[in-house]
């Protein structure tokens, strides 16, 4: 049973906008919420990268790549985290991992996939 689902992938023209959003199916909220919860994306050929991260106490970065483009947000009460993707331009297309770090424990969605054409 996996703990990370990740949602909300599709395909897009350049300049539309997305929500991709990541559930937690295994934790219970006490736990859920001691993680930083982040999401990554892998285009083909590249490494995985990490886009945004949200920490146990709400505290957000961006890489400079989408920095004022996508917003990253946690909902504790839901075990949830979201990525709102605003303007989106083809060297966005990839598949999006949800991750979850605490200390040595790390788990990864399946990843869902972004694809934004010209």
């Amino acid at each position: 049973q996996e703990r990370l689902v990740e949602s909300g992938g599709g395909l897009v023209q350049a300049g539309g906008s997305l929500r991709l959003s990541c559930q937690s199916t295994r934790f219970i909220t006490s736990v859920f919420n001691q993680f930083r919860m982040a999401w990554y994306r892998q285009a083909p050929g590249k490494q995985r990268e990490l886009v945004a991260a949200v920490s146990s106490s709400g505290v957000t970065n961006y890489s400079d790549s989408v920095k004022g483009r996508f917003t990253i947000s946690r909902d504790n009460s839901k075990k949830a985290i979201y990525l709102r993707m605003n303007n989106l331009q083809p060297e966005d297309t990839a598949v999006y991992y949800c991750n979850a770090l605490r200390s040595r424990d790390e788990y990864w969605g399946k990843g869902t996939q972004v694809t934004v054409s010209s």
